[in-house]
């Protein structure tokens, strides 16, 4: 991965799987189709997780981007 910048990592993982972890300990995993410069982030084809189980599966999502503490390649 050539990224020299935090969103430039970002842009490499556009339309693939992501996990995304928010400060309240639930985790999304979804395909990362939009973010901006806030971390905004949509994600198509999302599953959220708590406690590592699986509670639901929700389709498309919006998360905001002050809630997220890390986003990573599945």
């Amino acid at each position: 991965m050539d990224a020299t910048r935090p969103l430039d990592a970002l842009n490499v993982s556009r339309n693939k799987r992501v996990i995304v972890e928010l400060k309240n300990s639930r985790r999304y995993v979804g395909n990362l189709r939009a973010f901006d410069i806030h971390i905004n982030t949509v994600l198509d084809d999302a599953e959220e997780y708590v406690d590592g189980e699986m509670k639901r599966k929700l389709g498309t999502v919006f998360i905001r981007g002050d809630t997220i503490t890390i986003i990573s390649p599945q």
